[in-house]
């Protein structure tokens, strides 16, 4: 991983060679593109923009706070905003990172506030020798490794999802609110910047632009099509996180249910008990059995026939299925 202030600069020459270049290296000509890779928030970084004769609009857009993945054509030019999964350790995936790109016939500024690893990969591959060989070609890459990145992301929440069904499906299991939540949580905020990603490399496929080939035009639409295989199965994920949610809202609905039953007919049991008791319980005079020694022991069998009468009519009426 890159570190945050480091400036990355190439020059690709057309062939799947790459050779290190001054950041302020002219516009060069030929198959040569020249790719700029800039941290955002370090000071030089405007500065070099500004020497590398890119316009007000196209600076303003990549050194803007907040982006959503998007592809606008300026000028000669191709502004593009993607979105990758954040796979720093202990970061959490939803925290999509931003990179921005201009892109000419013969020159690439990126521009990145935190490091990608879908970068980082295609930078290694140039180390490897392995370097992409016209401004389409380096971005299609990008595209593809952001989709693959993101693949591995998209599939821990189907297997979250999944163990949440299986546990519902357990009699007695109580499914964690937090861990749905949580699934549910993740699931809306990626597939909220996978589908206008999706839109962004469709837009940028479909463009008459001379430095983009049908090669390259093949992967951005490999690209495509892959988030949007990921939007659905976010979408599905988000789905089944509403049906176990309602599933769980329901299995509570019964429990609770149940126990107020329980609780209505042990209180309709002992209503007439109490109200007996009470009456026996007066201090005036004309109590039966108040001067009787077994008297005790007679009131007390008659409330247990009067609660085992209660019992047997509630079972006759239903109350306790």
């Amino acid at each position: 991983m890159r570190d945050r202030g480091e400036i990355y600069s190439v020059l690709l020459d057309g062939s799947g060679g790459a050779t290190a270049a001054p950041p302020d290296l002219p516009v060069p000509a030929g198959p040569a593109v020249h790719w700029l890779h800039l941290p955002r928030n370090q000071p030089d970084t405007l500065h070099l923009l500004t020497n590398c004769g890119v316009d007000s609009y196209v600076i303003d857009a990549l050194l803007a706070d907040e982006t959503r993945p998007r592809c606008t054509v300026h000028d000669r030019g191709v502004l593009l905003n993607l979105r990758g999964v954040n796979l720093s350790p202990g970061a959490e995936p939803e925290d999509m990172i931003s990179v921005r790109f201009w892109i000419e016939a013969h020159r690439v500024i990126g521009v990145w506030r935190r490091p990608l690893q879908a970068v980082e990969d295609v930078i290694a591959g140039i180390g490897r020798g392995s370097a992409p060989r016209t401004p389409g070609d380096l971005i299609s890459r990008i595209a593809l490794r952001l989709a693959d990145r993101a693949e591995p992301s998209v599939t821990t929440l189907n297997e979250s999802i999944d163990a949440l069904e299986e546990e519902l499906l357990t009699p007695g299991a109580d499914v964690s609110a937090q861990s749905l939540s949580a699934t549910r949580r993740s699931a809306i905020i990626l597939r909220r910047y996978m589908l206008p990603q999706r839109d962004a490399l469709s837009t940028l496929e479909i463009e008459d632009l001379d430095w983009l080939g049908e090669r390259d035009r093949a992967h951005l639409r490999e690209a495509a099509e892959r988030i949007t295989r990921l939007g659905e199965d976010l979408e599905t994920i988000r789905d089944r996180a509403q049906v176990i949610h309602e599933q769980v809202m329901e299995h509570r609905s019964e429990r609770m249910n149940r126990q107020m039953l329980v609780l209505s007919v042990v209180a309709a049991v002992f209503l007439p008990l109490g109200l007996l008791t009470g009456l026996l319980g007066i201090n005036v005079g004309g109590i039966p059995l108040a001067d009787k020694p077994y008297g005790f022991v007679t009131v007390c069998g008659v409330l247990l026939a009067v609660a085992a009468g209660l019992v047997w009519f509630f079972r006759r009426i239903g109350m306790f299925r």
